[in-house]
């Protein structure tokens, strides 16, 4: 049930607990209506913890889920990211990572537990390495395909991944992008004078007023000091560089390639071992399409050799699952589909049929009543209508009350058979081309 929950419960008198698992319980509905919508989903059922905040409380605990799908076949990464998403998003503080996803066999899907970007990632190395090696070994299989011929090509792709998560940050200093900060200026003067000559330093020569002997040939000195502070800022460029686990380490592709196929004069086949130039140009295109790079140590090998089995050219594309490759959820589907055909048929056959062919079909013509029984013919005028008044005032026959019973019951029948027609046009219109298909 989803939000017309609210439709069918009556508000008045609820409390604020009953309001909020109603809530709950119409979110989960909804969440397993748009899941379940999904093409390869068959079931789903939905859990939400919605914690509520207490007051006053400075922590605050994330809501999480939990997913239980009946699914047909197996789902791919992008697919359970893709419900982790939609149902995080319907949920207001809901993380992607606070979604476990579960099948119906009991196997996990997502384990929920909150850790963050790198670690799922780290957790699903194996599934991207197989995922990148597919890619790769399709793409080439198909693009030499149509050089060499079909099936006279195998590749193989071993893809290695860095598992570590790496941060570097570098910091750069550029001496020649120095600019002035501050500047700071500082001016001292000082003047200083002694006697000449030596001349004898007495108190009576430092009294104001007075002039020293020999004061003439006194001498004095100044001086000046100047001091000035620079500061300069230098350029700096800080990078920070992050390495997510899962990125390509190494790459190492083997490719085997057939030779060609000639006929001899009596029809017999020979092989003949292709060149060395073709082998290069064959090289070089697989070199360019997996990205090639010597420094990150990647290897590649191109060998020709004659295969054991030569390939049949006419049966290359069949490979792949046929019409009768059927899975158990398939079964269970045609069965299911066989069944409900089954009880549509008899139901058609035993009981619409029987009733609209009685329906349809023309009545007898009921019996008149014999001469005697309605007693003598009257023989003149008065009679006649003596005759009718007593018959209006006599009893009605037993056949005429079993005439209008039936005539109601054709009626009920009539009215039933036409809401069935109205309700189920499709099936009324088969029945009736059946009929008259018989008919001829």
């Amino acid at each position: 049930m989803g939000y017309e929950i609210f439709d069918t419960q009556s508000t008045l008198g609820a409390t604020s607990f009953v309001q909020d698992v109603n809530l709950v319980r119409a979110m989960e509905g909804e969440l397993a209506r748009t899941i379940t919508s999904l093409a390869r989903i068959q079931t789903a059922r939905v859990h939400l913890v919605l914690p509520k905040r207490e007051l006053f409380r400075r922590e605050r605990q994330d809501p999480s889920a939990s997913i239980t799908l009946g699914v047909r076949g197996v789902l791919s990464g992008s697919e359970i990211s893709a419900i982790q998403h939609l149902v995080s998003a319907a949920v207001e503080g809901m993380s992607p990572n606070q979604v476990s996803i579960i099948d119906s066999a009991g196997r996990l899907l997502a384990a929920g537990n909150g850790d963050d970007s790198a670690t799922a990632i780290s957790g699903d190395l194996a599934a991207r390495a197989d995922t990148i090696e597919t890619r790769l070994r399709t793409r080439l299989e198909e693009m030499l395909a149509n050089i060499v011929g079909p099936g006279r090509v195998r590749v193989q792709v071993s893809a290695e991944l860095n598992f570590n998560r790496q941060t570097t940050t570098i910091e750069t200093y550029d001496p020649d992008g120095q600019v002035v900060r501050s500047t700071q200026s500082r001016e001292l003067d000082n003047s200083s004078s002694s006697p000449a000559n030596g001349g004898p330093v007495s108190i009576g020569n430092e009294l104001p007023g007075n002039v020293a002997e020999g004061a003439g040939n006194a001498s004095t000195e100044n001086s000046s000091t100047t001091e000035e502070t620079i500061n300069y800022e230098i350029s700096k460029s800080t990078q920070t560089e992050i390495n997510e686990a899962g990125s390509i380490k190494r790459i190492s592709v083997a490719v085997v390639v057939d030779g060609i196929y000639t006929q001899d004069a009596s029809g017999a086949s020979l092989y003949q071992p292709r060149s060395d130039a073709e082998i290069e140009q064959i090289r070089a295109l697989v070199r360019a399409a997996i990205g090639f790079d010597a420094n990150r140590g990647d290897q590649l090998d191109v060998i020709n050799m004659q295969f054991a089995e030569r390939p049949d050219i006419a049966a290359v594309g069949t490979e792949g699952p046929s019409l009768l490759d059927f899975t158990r959820d398939d079964l269970m589907s045609a069965a299911e589909m066989l069944v409900t055909l089954l009880v549509s048929i008899a139901l058609m056959l035993f009981v619409m049929r029987p009733l609209i062919k009685r329906v349809l079909e023309p009545e007898a013509p009921m019996p008149l009543p014999a001469p005697t029984e309605m007693g003598p013919a009257p023989t003149n005028a008065a009679e006649a209508l003596e005759a009718v008044a007593e018959a209006a005032d006599a009893p009605e026959p037993a056949y005429m009350n079993k005439a209008r019973s039936e005539g109601e019951a054709q009626s009920r029948a009539l009215e039933s058979v036409g809401d069935l027609v109205v309700e189920n046009p499709k099936q009324a219109s088969v029945i009736v081309r059946d009929w008259l298909h018989q008919a001829a």
